[in-house]
């Protein structure tokens, strides 16, 4: 994409900055990269205008899983039981004809035109593997460990050791650390990790309270989870106490650096009131349109908002998702959840995933100071509420910039 410009101010019909009201007819001018002006053209010259669209922070996707982004449609059928979908994501691994570094690279991609310009991925493959950042997404890059026998321990702390030091200290790619789920992390490795991450200044994310599966393989260490391990030879009926519950897991991960909680379709009023004392360190990430494909029960959304619990947004993989659109996932929690505002909504896509991610200080909303990372998007002509606008079909992704340039373009100019 060409340079931009050190200074240029940008007119919109709508400016959402997320933590302030939205803008009609607004300006953003921005300066070697950085927001320095919100509403008003401080540049000295005559604005940019941009017609019918809104200009949005750009999009944080907090949970994904890039690896199978060259799926053309998810694996299984929905509301197919986790453990059966999880064994049909092993037969996927198993019969690639090629390492992930196509589909990863695919994936930041669709990323990118979708307007999103932070992502959270799970990685199973070296660093090596990704592609150079300079005209794509911002990544965290959450190493997924798995061992659940204690003899697995010690390899995985090593493994996590390696990745947290293959990283320098170029801002667009972060480590992070993914200790997969309880009925795949041992509770020692748990405890392990989460004492890495705080010298080594990385988040943490892990799967919990997915399903009712999981639930069960708590309580009392029976059900298709169980079964799934036994027959991968991955069991350990010694690893996790019979009546253990998510809450156990959160206290552990709530002495780490920073914590995702990734999925939570089924905390409770203890856990979700755990995670609201803990808004500041822990988030939960929610994948609206993954929970729909899995027939969950419904997302308890509206009690984690009212309780102050920090929620971001994920689209999860293409192994249970049509795309990687964060938008298409606002949408989702529109239609699922008519009852959330659309400033809430806006802020999970945004702010919320940026301060799940630690990078809130520079990312996530249009302010003063801020880096220009932006999301564009062309808008249906009708009149009406600028959030309802953003939520239309219709609405479609036209720029996404970072850094104060262009990185893509649906109709370049």
């Amino acid at each position: 994409m060409s340079q931009q410009p050190k200074t240029i101010a940008l007119r919109a019909r709508y400016l959402f900055p997320v933590e302030s009201p939205v803008i009609a007819d607004g300006v953003i001018t921005i300066e070697q990269g950085r927001i320095t002006a919100v509403g008003e053209n401080t540049s000295g010259r005559p604005p940019k205008d941009l017609g019918n669209v809104a200009i949005l922070p750009g999009l944080v996707n907090a949970h994904t899983h890039l690896e199978f982004s060259d799926l053309a449609h998810p694996l299984g059928h929905p509301g197919m039981a986790l453990p059966a979908w999880i064994s049909e994501v092993i037969k996927h691994r198993r019969g690639r004809d090629e390492d992930a570094q196509r589909a990863i690279a695919a994936g930041l991609q669709e990323s990118l035109s979708f307007g999103t310009t932070l992502v959270g991925e799970i990685t199973t493959s070296a660093y090596s593997v990704y592609p150079s950042l300079a005209d794509l997404p911002r990544l965290i890059a959450f190493r997924e460990l798995i061992g659940l026998s204690q003899d697995r321990i010690d390899e995985n702390v090593a493994l996590a050791r390696q990745h947290t030091e293959q990283f320098t200290s170029d801002e667009s790619q972060h480590p992070g650390l993914s200790p997969h789920a309880p009925y795949t992390v041992h509770p020692q490795l748990l405890e392990r990790v989460v004492e890495l991450s705080s010298p080594a200044r990385v988040p943490l994310a892990m799967h919990l309270a997915e399903s009712r599966e999981e639930l069960q393989l708590l309580r009392d260490g029976s059900g298709p989870l169980r079964d799934m391990l036994i027959d991968l030879n991955a069991w350990d009926p010694t690893a996790i106490p019979h009546g253990a519950r998510p809450l156990d897991y959160l206290r552990k991960l709530a002495k780490a650096e920073r914590a995702l909680v990734i999925h939570g379709n089924y905390l409770d009023d203890e856990e979700i009131a755990y995670l609201a004392d803990r808004a500041d360190q822990m988030a939960v990430v929610y994948c609206p349109r993954t929970h729909e494909y899995f027939q969950h029960a419904p997302y308890r959304l509206t009690e984690m908002l009212q309780a102050g619990v920090t929620v971001a947004l994920g689209t999860d993989s293409r192994a249970s998702n049509p795309d990687l659109s964060v938008l298409a996932e606002m949408r989702a929690v529109r239609r699922r959840h008519p009852q959330v505002s659309g400033e809430d909504i806006l802020r999970m896509g945004t702010l919320s995933g940026a301060k799940s991610l630690g990078l809130a200080d520079h990312l996530g909303s249009l302010q003063v100071g801020k880096t220009a990372d932006l999301s564009i998007v062309t808008l249906p002509e009708e009149t009406g509420d600028p959030h309802e606008l953003l939520w239309d079909e219709r609405a479609a992704p036209r720029e996404t910039w970072i850094g104060g340039r262009v990185v893509f373009a649906a109709d370049p100019l």
